[in-house]
């Protein structure tokens, strides 16, 4: 029967039934990552390496292979996978495309809607707008100008929220009501998470091995838990801001654990969220993942850094696990890989920051 439900749900398009609504009409397995309504399951979420595999194949033509940079941190060997330089300049575009290419063709007239801070807007949009499908995004109304603006130029239709006093979740979930357009989840879909998971098997082919650590940038958890699928060898360290480290905490303590009341302000609003899910957390927990939390000033000194040593513009969130090996909280070893998660970072931003 688990190997039935797998194949059901692995690389075949998806329902309009998503995430947030789940909750709603069903209780969480948390054993077994799957949702029931009325003592039946009816939807197991899975993901496997064969599932990023896949995934690789579909968006070969869609997404850039990008580039994979030697560097020196305490005369340690490390290598720096410029996520930064993808079309989006963020990862965000792998996941994206992954999920809207598995649309049917009445789920892509019908059209998409998504919620995001900026890089999976700009995601969503993009993989959309080359597609020819209509997009919605969901964006707080404090989110980065440069992110708004590179979603807008994607010609997808935004509506704003305050992420103090609505819900993202709530509002996609009311359009997708009204429209009939597939809501799609910044990582907590397996089709994402596999999208995400190419990077892994990009830095196992540009290496020419697994690596044995691999420190990545964590929001949701899609691009660790999909790299860690994706290389089962390396060993998978996830960096945070400090006070958002829900996914840490949770790692910690072997259970969801949602970021606690009044969480501290932070530069690094890629990977600002208030809890993982349960299918990343999950899947994170089985490969004995760990993790660091850094300061803004932390995160600033890796900004500086991959600007002064490698000319690469890289935005708070995307410098995160930078940031944990610079600080000392994470200790290279020979040939670790850390991922530079993104780039979209306000220019008078990143000019004061690389000037101070």
């Amino acid at each position: 029967m688990g190997q039935r439900r797998r194949d059901i749900c692995a690389g075949v398009p998806q329902c309009n039934i998503f995430w947030p609504l789940w909750i709603i009409l069903g209780k969480v397995c948390r054993a077994s990552a799957t949702v029931e309504r009325k003592d039946r399951v009816i939807r197991q979420l899975t993901v496997t390496r064969e599932d990023v595999v896949k995934a690789g194949e579909r968006i070969a033509g869609a997404v850039e292979r990008t580039p994979f940079v030697a560097s020196e941190i305490n005369g340690i060997r490390v290598w720096l996978k410029c996520e930064c330089l993808q079309n989006g300049n963020s990862f965000k575009l792998r996941g994206a495309s992954n999920r809207l290419l598995q649309l049917t063709r009445e789920e892509r007239e019908r059209g998409v809607v998504a919620f995001s801070s900026g890089n999976h807007a700009r995601g969503v949009a993009m993989a959309a707008n080359r597609l020819g499908i209509r997009a919605v995004i969901v964006m707080p109304a404090d989110a980065p100008k440069v992110k708004v603006a590179g979603t807008a130029a994607e010609g997808a239709e935004i509506v704003f929220f305050d992420r103090l006093t609505e819900s993202r979740e709530e509002i996609a979930a009311r359009i997708a009501g009204e429209t009939g357009a597939t809501v799609v989840p910044s990582y907590d879909d397996p089709h994402i998470v596999a999208g995400q998971g190419t990077t892994g098997l990009e830095i196992v082919e540009q290496l020419g091995r697994s690596p044995p650590r691999i420190i990545i940038p964590c929001g949701g958890g899609g691009l660790a838990s999909g790299i860690s699928l994706a290389v089962p060898e390396a060993e998978i360290v996830v960096a945070e801001p400090a006070g958002w480290d829900d996914m840490i905490q949770s790692l910690k303590t072997g259970e969801v654990v949602p970021v606690g009341p009044n969480p501290p302000p932070t530069l690094c609003d890629a990977i600002q969220t208030l809890r993982a899910a349960d299918l990343t957390f999950g899947i994170l927990k089985r490969r004995n993942a760990r993790g660091a939390a850094v300061s803004d000033a932390e995160v600033e000194d890796a900004i500086r850094f991959a600007w002064d040593k490698h000319q690469q513009i890289v935005e708070p969130g995307g410098a995160a696990g930078l940031a944990a090996v610079l600080s000392g909280k994470v200790e290279p070893v020979e040939d670790t890989v850390i991922v530079l998660s993104g780039g979209n970072i306000d220019p008078a931003l990143h000019a004061r920051i690389v000037g101070s």
